[in-house]
């Protein structure tokens, strides 16, 4: 283990701690196969020294803030995360950010941070940043969830593919009501509604994708409302909810199944497509709670089956974790491609910050720790059983 005694670089501390900073960290990364000013292109190539307290002082939260100052640079940050996340840094860190780390943790243990009144902030921090960046980073679906790539060898064709199998995995049926908690831009129940011919209502707590949502819907019978899943009321065929799970937090997991099966009828199935973690944990990446999406959690394995229990048999979970990478990829090139366009509007930090995300989050589905599930749920009214569909 290495010593952190004497490392807090707090401000006035001495030229000789200053001096120790580099060493620690050069240490502890080259534990992950990451140089500080290596040859390789994950290793980091430090711009300026303060980069050192930065990550001594915040974590993985000075970290990521370095970058969007422009203090660092990486090649590739795609195989940069992959490596630091697989050794689990987030866990291993030294000096003032272990009491950053304790901090966030107690956070998140006494506080609710998705209660009702929290509901909306992550689709005004995140969500409505502006409807030209998702544009032009995602398909022609809008579809800001892991495709499915198995048949598919370009991103609109991996999106079109998922959006079919959600609805093939739900067994929908003309004429029937499909409930989307969680409706992003409108993609899945366009699709829905267009090909399978079911009545969908979709809820956002974000003001943009309600107003792009209802435009890419018109003519068709989808319901898109601004609202708070806690709120909804009514009975549905068929409930579906992609991508939203994240944002729900593990103290109201049992409220969010128990409002599910209130909403759905008694032979109905429900569809969850989540980001999972492989482990559970106490707290999200401070960086992406601060800057992507906040009051954000990733839920375990174990803390969704835990949270199901005597609500909901789970009839199918299929884990395509592997594909977020791709995704993710195909996002960070369209991103590329249009930033040209986009610079007039958005800073330089912001691209910097959006770099960082779309490949940070790249390095933790390729490390595996990262996973993607969808499952079909029923209630126990329901009969004959399920057939798993891929």
């Amino acid at each position: 283990m290495l010593k952190t005694r004497n490392l807090n670089l707090a401000d006035g501390q001495s030229t000789q701690q200053q001096t120790e900073a580099p060493k620690v960290l050069a240490a502890l990364f080259k534990e992950a196969g990451i140089t500080f000013n290596g040859s390789s292109p994950w290793d980091i190539q430090i711009r300026d020294e303060d980069t050192y307290r930065q990550i001594l002082s915040k974590g993985s939260l000075g970290l990521g803030e370095a970058y969007i100052d422009g203090l660092w640079d990486a090649h590739s940050l795609d195989e940069l995360f992959t490596r630091l996340i697989d050794f689990n840094m987030g866990q291993k860190v030294v000096g003032w950010a272990k009491l950053r780390l304790l901090g966030e943790r107690l956070r998140h243990h006494f506080s609710n941070l998705q209660s009702t009144k929290r509901a909306y902030q992550v689709g005004e921090h995140h969500y409505d940043i502006g409807n030209d960046v998702f544009e032009a980073m995602l398909d022609p679906t809008m579809s800001y969830s892991c495709g499915f790539w198995e048949n598919a060898d370009n991103l609109h064709q991996a999106q079109h593919d998922k959006l079919d199998m959600i609805c093939r995995k739900l067994d929908l049926q003309e004429g029937e009501t499909l409930l989307e908690i969680g409706c992003g831009w409108g993609g899945l129940a366009r699709f829905a509604a267009e090909n399978y011919g079911v009545e969908v209502t979709g809820i956002t707590v974000s003001k943009e994708q309600k107003y792009l949502a209802r435009q890419r819907c018109v003519g068709l019978p989808v319901k898109i409302e601004l609202m708070d899943y806690r709120d909804l009321s009514g009975q549905f065929d068929k409930i579906v909810s992609v991508g939203m799970f994240e944002h729900v937090g593990a103290k109201n997991y049992s409220v969010y199944f128990d409002n599910a099966n209130r909403l759905l009828n008694k032979n109905g199935l429900f569809l969850l497509h989540t980001i999972g973690n492989y482990f559970t944990t106490k707290a999200v990446d401070p960086w992406i709670d601060k800057y992507i999406f906040p009051n954000g959690k990733l839920p375990s394995a174990r803390e969704v089956s835990s949270a199901l229990e005597n609500k909901f048999i789970i009839e199918d979970w299929h884990n395509f974790g592997q594909d977020y990478d791709k995704t993710l990829m195909a996002w960070m090139d369209n991103f590329e491609k249009a930033w040209p366009t986009l610079k007039s509007e958005y800073s330089e930090r912001f691209y910097r910050m959006w770099k960082y995300y779309l490949l940070s989050c790249a390095g933790y589905f390729r490390c595996r720790q990262g996973q993607l599930w969808q499952l079909v749920l029923s209630k126990r009214a329901g009969s004959g059983g399920y057939r798993s569909i891929r």
